[in-house]
């Protein structure tokens, strides 16, 4: 049977619809990838819990990690109001309470729908640590007020921790080294790899009451376990006189200098260290009092000796008059600038020619720089990783062809139903067959 013109028009529209069908179907199972889908975000919270105060850090990395450890970056630093926790002795319960209102920054930054696996952690340091050899009864008291401050929640508060002063000069280096990009880096294929071998930055941390330097020595490590804790008990009065050459021989007295007579790979108190070598990075009070003094630019060892004589012997009305709004802590900066001066260039030896080697730092790489990054990352070594989840997904070529036959295939479905509804419709030969209406007279 012949068709009709129409009839030929209309099944070969439908025949190049199903023809483009046939092809999408083919590009969509055959030509498709099994790909990875973006990795959900995890977080985590550390508060660092130093002498003279407390800080929160919350940190974020992609739930599947790399090489083990979390991609961690920092999302939120917050500075709880008032003194360390070490100060609530008479009061415990008030050193919780004053960690709630950066808690709660931190519980409005991470999606409430992932409070419940956020981990929680709280490091102590110095401050604690000597309150613990002071009266442990007291330190137990304010762990205690803390933990159930800290656990009431809805994060997953994993405890309050001792921080030993050996892994808080570890964790800071680990920071460093991280912010700096010289322990991960993130390659232009998309991919986290080792840069590298290349020299490795020291870091020179100093708090309200301790001190840590931690690098990579140049020869063989002589004494693997480098630690040493100075007992200090009682009670100070010092009255300023604005004589720096006093103050000085003041602060050496703190330090046993002569147990090192001879001895090169030693700092003071007969401790030993090997000699500094390397790029360092100076933070906290290294950098808060220098930051204060104007002398983060790199300046020569003795220009800053200078300026710290000459701040001291200013009179102490001009100086109260010059710093308006920073009555806190100025009448600590001339004996803070000098006792890092003795530290750093009789302590820890460094010379006029390695001082050049030292930037005193708040931030790098977009975080602070302190331990608990180091500690983050870590803990993020125990968190269980999470598959990312699978998708399919195909090449920009595959899927502009695609969408072109589909395209066509929508445009020929049209046309088919164009011809079947408009396409005029032929008369036929018979009366009957036409629609004529028949004779009533007949023949």
């Amino acid at each position: 049977m012949r068709l009709s013109r129409k009839e030929q028009v209309f099944m070969a529209l439908l025949g190049a619809a199903a023809a483009s069908g046939l092809s999408v179907l083919i590009l969509i199972l055959v030509e498709a990838t099994n790909v990875l889908l973006p990795a959900d975000t995890k977080f985590g919270i550390v508060f660092d819990a130093g002498s003279s105060h407390t800080a929160l850090f919350v940190y974020r990395w992609p739930a599947d990690k790399q090489n083990n450890t979390g991609v961690v970056s920092q999302a939120l630093a917050c500075r709880v109001e008032g003194p360390g926790i070490s100060s609530y002795t008479s009061e415990p319960a008030q050193a919780g309470e004053s960690l709630q209102a950066c808690l709660g920054e931190a519980l409005a930054l991470i999606p409430q729908a992932q409070h419940r696996e956020t981990p929680m952690f709280l490091g102590a340091t110095a401050g604690m640590r000597l309150l613990s050899r002071k009266n442990s009864s007291q330190a137990r008291d304010i762990f205690a007020a803390v933990s159930r401050t800290l656990s009431q929640s809805p994060v997953d508060f994993q405890g309050a921790e001792l921080l030993a002063g050996r892994d808080e000069g570890a964790f800071g280096w680990i920071t460093i080294n991280y912010l700096l990009g010289r322990l991960v880096q993130y390659s232009f294929s998309g991919e986290w790899i080792r840069p590298p071998e290349g020299v490795l930055a020291g870091a020179l941390d100093l708090g309200g009451a301790s001190t840590q330097i931690a690098f990579t020595p140049e020869g063989p490590i002589l004494d693997e376990s480098t630690q040493a804790s100075f007992r200090l008990y009682g009670e100070l009065t010092i009255e300023g006189t604005g004589n720096p050459g006093a103050c000085v021989s003041a602060i050496r007295q703190l330090f046993n200098f002569s147990s090192c007579r001879g001895r090169e790979e030693c700092a003071f108190n007969g401790v030993y260290q090997p000699p500094v070598q390397g790029q360092f990075y100076a933070f906290s009070n290294f950098y808060y009092t220098f930051h204060f003094l104007n002398l983060t630019s790199g300046q020569p060892l003795g220009t800053i000796n200078a300026t710290i004589w000459e701040f001291c012997q200013r009179p102490w009305k001009l100086v109260q008059a010059s710093y308006p709004g920073q009555q806190r802590w100025l009448p600590d900066y001339c004996a803070s600038g000098l006792y890092i001066l003795t530290l750093l260039h009789e302590g820890y030896g460094f010379s006029e020619a390695t001082w050049a080697s030292i930037e005193f730092r708040k931030q790098a790489g977009g975080g602070d720089i302190g331990w608990t990054l180091g500690y983050m990352l870590n803990l993020t070594g125990m968190v269980p990783a999470r598959a990312p989840a699978e998708g399919r997904a195909q090449s920009l070529l595959v899927w502009v062809a695609g969408v072109a036959l589909v395209a066509l295939m929508l445009v020929t479905i049209l046309g088919a139903a164009g011809v079947q509804l408009f396409w005029p419709r032929k008369a036929g030969r018979s009366g009957l067959g036409s629609g004529s209406r028949p004779d009533p007279a007949g023949p």
